[in-house]
């Protein structure tokens, strides 16, 4: 018998920075690990509202084949500080061996301040499905039809 353990596809991290810290789920059930961010020495980064900044991570990770990084917003930042994603959730994809930057928005009308180690999101690894292009001329007709945003109604 199978269990959840067996299912989870290996993450291969790298250090670009000694300061980096390992991306590393926060309880057994989370979905997310947490990412942090790596800044130099004594570095801090001031977010002005609305300001959007791209924060480094010091790592940069092998997604395995068949599977994306979904970076989300931390719940705690963004009720507590209003601190976001402008592209959440942001795709890190199986082929990128980059450094990991997160973009995040400061949606509050304070400064917020970024420090070396902050928990700034989580990443979520999925799995992806390539689809078979077929260009046809009609499509199947559905009960909703072409009804767009809020066309379910509200409730």
């Amino acid at each position: 018998m199978s269990t959840i353990h067996d299912m989870r596809p290996p993450l291969r991290v790298k250090k670009l920075s000694e300061r980096a810290c390992v991306p590393a789920y926060q309880t057994e059930g989370a979905a997310g690990m947490d990412l942090c961010a790596c800044l130099a020495l004594d570095q801090t980064m001031v977010l002005a509202p609305g300001q959007i900044a791209l924060v480094p991570t010091g790592l940069a990770v092998a997604i395995p084949p068949g599977f994306e990084g979904q970076v989300r917003a931390r719940s705690g930042l963004s009720t507590k500080h209003g601190i976001g994603l402008p592209n959440a959730p942001g795709t890190i994809d199986s082929d990128y061996r980059g450094e990991l930057r997160v973009a995040v928005i400061n949606f509050s009308r304070e400064p917020f301040t970024v420090t070396h180690g902050l928990r700034i999101a989580q990443l979520v690894i999925a799995p992806v499905a390539h689809a078979t292009i077929q260009v046809v001329e009609e499509l199947d007709d559905t009960s909703r039809g072409s009804g767009g945003f809020g066309s379910t109604g509200l409730h």
